[in-house]
């Protein structure tokens, strides 16, 4: 399966009958899938079905997917509730003469509520499920781009994210074969610093260092982190190769690189490994960084 991000577009449009609808939809990093429909008034027996569809064809992102509808033949009738106004008219017409007033005018009455019913153009059953499936079917296709546009840049975020991890691997075997982290190195650096110290007239004893000299190499043993960061290199590259929705996997290798650096710089005991560890810590965010856009 082909890696994807989260983010991307896609635009279907058609006509059904006198209806011509046009869908927008585009999706943004989300921790999961959720979908939020915008329809028109009287379309809204479609949010269920198109929500299952998109959830068949996406695992993670925030979806917004827009319907807009007109109408061609918007076709007004409009119908005069004769009963009702005649008997406003006779009503208003005996009330202005008992009072001397002006008559009242035609169009005064046609405004009251009632007399005037205005509809527009209905669709039969069968017209109407017509336009539902043609709405549909663009719903379909447009979640259909909308998975192509995201597993093209899925591919363009594995070719970055693989760069990441090529960072990490090169710094991983800098740190290895970094000549500070080995215990001959320790003892001989520690060893200096005593020798500075006798200067002073201390009095220290020889096999004293010489523990202290191991119980340091063991402390600042960075060997148990290395072969996590190896391991986890591997683990990242066979899920960009696998593919899929693993981008949940993906983060929390992230977090894990950043745990095994965190522990190598701080038991780093030379500046040289402290500036490897420094400089990993920042390819491991921008990998971080990457991850959050994927599926």
């Amino acid at each position: 399966m082909a890696l994807a991000s989260m983010t991307g577009f896609a635009r279907t449009q058609g006509q059904a009958g006198a209806w011509h609808w046009t869908w927008e939809v585009k999706s943004v990093n989300g921790k999961g899938l959720d979908v939020r429909l915008r329809l028109p008034t009287g379309w809204d027996g479609l949010d269920i079905p198109l929500k299952q569809i998109a959830s068949r064809a996406l695992a993670r992102g925030n979806v917004n997917a827009t319907l807009s509808m007109t109408r061609a033949d918007s076709a007004v009738s409009v119908t005069v509730n004769e009963p009702l106004l005649r008997a406003v008219a006779a009503s208003v017409a005996t009330v202005a003469r008992d009072l001397d007033a002006p008559p009242v005018r035609l169009e005064s009455l046609l405004s009251l509520k009632g007399v005037l019913e205005v509809s527009e153009t209905q669709d039969s059953e069968a017209e109407r499920g017509a336009v539902e499936a043609a709405v549909t079917d663009g719903f379909e296709r447009a979640i259909s781009e909308l998975v192509a546009m995201r597993a093209k840049e899925g591919a363009a975020l594995a070719l970055v994210l693989n760069e990441r991890l090529d960072g990490i691997e090169r710094l991983t075997a800098a740190a290895e074969a970094n000549p500070a982290r080995r215990p001959e190195a320790i003892r001989a650096k520690l060893a200096e610093q005593i020798r500075t110290l006798l200067d002073t007239g201390a009095n220290f004893d020889p096999d004293r260092l010489h523990q202290e000299a191991l119980m340091l190499a063991a402390k600042v043993d960075v060997r148990e982190e290395l072969d996590r960061l190896v391991a986890h290199v591997a683990a990242a590259r066979a899920m960009l190769t696998e593919g899929g929705a693993v981008g949940r996997k993906l983060d929390f290798l992230a977090q894990e690189f950043n745990r095994e650096t965190n522990t190598l710089c701080s038991k780093a005991n030379d500046v040289s490994l402290t500036a490897i560890g420094l400089e990993l810590k920042g390819v491991v965010e921008q990998f971080r960084e990457q991850v959050q856009n994927i599926e």
